[in-house]
């Protein structure tokens, strides 16, 4: 088990291409930790702004009466992937793992696989 500072290290260091990582509680849209990041990629805001986006599929499954979970949602930019892992350990209700990796640099299913080893890991 790992916890959150040594999670980023290793999304960091493990995923090629990796521009930043944050731990986020989508409750309050604040991030409990954040690795990398830039001046063009506030890791902050970028927490608050996918609380909403994770709050609102979270919203429309209830309205369709989907029970299944969300085992994580990409958004493919022009030169990044922003991916979201909801954290799904015991500890980790209303928290997700927010990844961002250059396109050009990365392998998506790998980047995926990571995230999802690290948050299968991930002690809080």
């Amino acid at each position: 088990m790992a916890n959150v500072e040594v999670s980023m290290k290793e999304l960091m260091t493990s995923v090629e291409g990796a521009l930043g990582v944050a731990v986020v509680d989508y409750t309050s849209g604040m991030a409990l930790g954040t690795l990398g990041g830039s001046k063009d990629l506030d890791l902050n805001i970028a927490a608050a702004g996918n609380t909403d986006v994770v709050r609102a599929k979270v919203r429309t499954m209830q309205h369709l009466g989907l029970t299944s979970g969300i085992e994580d949602i990409v958004i493919t930019l022009d030169a990044q992937y922003h991916l979201i892992r909801l954290v799904t350990g015991r500890d980790g209700n209303g928290l997700f793992l927010y990844l961002v990796v250059d396109k050009s640099r990365s392998n998506l299913a790998m980047a995926r696989h990571q995230l999802r080893r690290v948050e299968g890991e991930l002690e809080i």
